[in-house]
């Protein structure tokens, strides 16, 4: 039985992650027309250029009777994370993962993804101190599982081809990037996204040009850049929504199902086999999404005094957001400064903003 009240946000990590797991064989399709670096950087500022018109349409239409932000804006003491997160997995990433899927059947690719989610939930428990429970780590070891049936090549040299490595690579920068997010999430998705895309778009293409590569023609662009807004921009927001409210391992292994998206549409659009070894993983992804989805997690926990700023809105049954305002009373979601005074209680919980407490 799924407790829907503390799970509810993993949908919007399943949102995520089908759309990103669209661009996986589609990127494969590109790959014939343009190397791993010009399509990462147009990939990256399609992203980045998309939440930039959404942005800016949103501020130009946006009528609001009490003048409450919905979201917090970017702060100076963001910036480290922020130019962190923009490294690992918006300049460097793509591109390990895109020369990867370049020598890789794009089903394969997409289920080797799988690695990022258990890369990032150990960096969650081990760096960053978030608290794995028991399904989460049998989810991991299922994941992982997966990704070793698929990945492994007997009778190569190497055991593991470079290829292969290189998308593994490409997960352990991501499952950086996913915790280094996680300490921003609390801002404004939008603005996030963008400036990762603008960013990491303009670095990759600014390299791509400088070392003499080939930029493709105007189709080809368009085409890249649209695959990026929705499946790298659109994603991304919706990842960091999820950030959030579920925290970064659990949000990452929820993410994991993007490779059953991209391994479904390779079959038919590219003509790639269905293997055993393609079903056997499916499976255990599968077993690993449904022991995500079914933890309950509730015990007696304290909350200390916090100042803050997020987005919230004030439910009858959200013990941590009873706070009044200045003037009228805000309905609906909205972000301003508040602070939550001391308060021990139980209820069913996942590590979001309000609980990150040690076990």
């Amino acid at each position: 039985m799924i407790d829907f009240s503390t799970q509810r946000y993993a949908f919007l990590a399943l949102a995520s992650a089908a759309l990103f797991g669209l661009s996986t064989p589609l990127t494969k399709l590109l790959l014939g027309h343009a190397g791993p670096v010009v399509l990462a950087g147009l990939l990256y500022l399609g992203s980045g250029l998309g939440l930039l018109l959404v942005k800016l349409a949103r501020r130009s239409a946006r009528v609001r009777e009490t003048g409450a932000a919905a979201q917090t804006s970017l702060q100076r003491q963001d910036l480290p994370w922020l130019a962190g997160a923009v490294v690992t997995g918006g300049i460097l990433a793509p591109v390990l993962l895109l020369w990867g899927v370049s020598g890789l059947r794009a089903s394969t690719a997409s289920l080797l993804l799988n690695a990022e989610a258990v890369l990032t939930v150990l960096v969650a428990a081990a760096l960053f101190r978030e608290h794995v429970g028991l399904r989460v780590g049998c989810a991991a070891v299922l994941m992982f599982a997966g990704g070793v049936s698929l990945g492994w090549a007997p009778g190569a040299a190497i055991p593991l081809s470079p290829h292969v490595l290189a998308v593994a690579g490409a997960c352990l920068l991501w499952a950086l990037d996913n915790n280094l997010t996680r300490n921003i999430a609390a801002r404004d998705p939008l603005a996030i996204g963008m400036v990762k895309g603008l960013v990491a778009g303009v670095v990759n293409l600014g390299c791509a040009v400088a070392s003499g590569m080939q930029v493709p023609d105007a189709a080809f662009i368009a085409a890249a850049l649209g695959l990026g807004a929705a499946s790298y921009g659109a994603s991304l927001v919706l990842f960091i929504v999820a950030l959030r409210h579920l925290g970064s391992a659990r949000t990452s292994a929820h993410f994991a199902t993007s490779p059953f998206i991209g391994a479904a549409i390779a079959v038919p659009l590219l003509g790639e086999p269905v293997t055993g070894a393609l079903v056997a993983a499916l499976v255990l992804m599968v077993a690993a999404t449904w022991l995500l989805l079914g933890e309950r997690h509730r015990h007696d926990h304290t909350h200390q005094w916090v100042e803050h700023s997020h987005t919230h809105s004030h439910h009858v049954h959200d013990e941590h957001h009873v706070h009044a305002h200045e003037g009228a009373e805000v309905s609906g979601a909205h972000a301003h400064p508040h602070t939550h005074d001391p308060i021990t209680h139980a209820h069913p919980h996942l590590p979001d903003l309000h609980h990150r407490h040690p076990h």
